[in-house]
């Protein structure tokens, strides 16, 4: 073994003792986990993009806030929308609206975006997840996350303008909280 070599695998090493254990933590903090009837949705959450709404998400999600909510608006080709403990698309958490964070990820399949009134800086608890893509939302609301796996899941909840039986987030949790 040269020299060179040596110092590169001394290196890879230290990479993976050093570096690797705080990138796992990282990503434990901004990955959460939505558990529907059907199976959990993985989130990668982007503080990159729109750091005030992940901070309030995680916010909600530790309070237990979005345990039991309702999809309260689910139209089939374009989202999912929860986050409403009154489950009717009027309510929100007690914390005050969000000022807008636009960004420029696209609203495509799998992108989560926060809700909000007709006002930019309205958004408060509500979000939605994407079926599909809808360029027309890029600039106009806030995106937040991306689901890295369960779609599949995400597909199979009840649509409706409120769906007549409405599923539920079973429960939200950080991958750093989860037991």
């Amino acid at each position: 073994m040269t020299l060179f070599t040596r110092l590169l695998s001394i290196s890879a090493l230290l990479f993976s003792l050093i570096i690797a254990p705080a990138t796992a933590a990282e990503d434990k903090e901004n990955t959460l986990y939505l558990d529907t009837n059907y199976g959990r949705v993985v989130v990668k959450l982007r503080p990159d993009l729109a750091p005030n709404h992940v901070n309030r998400i995680k916010t909600l999600t530790r309070k237990g806030f979005y345990d039991g909510l309702k999809f309260h608006r689910v139209i089939a080709g374009f989202m999912a929308q929860t986050g409403d403990p009154q489950g009717t698309g009027m309510g929100g958490s007690d914390l005050p609206d969000l000022k807008e964070e636009f960004n420029p990820r696209p609203f495509e399949r799998g992108v989560l975006g926060m809700a909000r009134s007709r006002s930019p800086n309205s958004a408060n608890s509500q979000f939605f997840i994407m079926y599909a893509d809808a360029p027309w939302l890029n600039g106009q609301y806030t995106a937040w996350g991306e689901v890295t796996s369960g779609m599949e899941f995400i597909d199979q909840i009840k649509k409706g303008e409120p769906p007549v039986t409405p599923d539920v987030i079973v429960k939200m949790q950080l991958a750093a909280d989860a037991k």
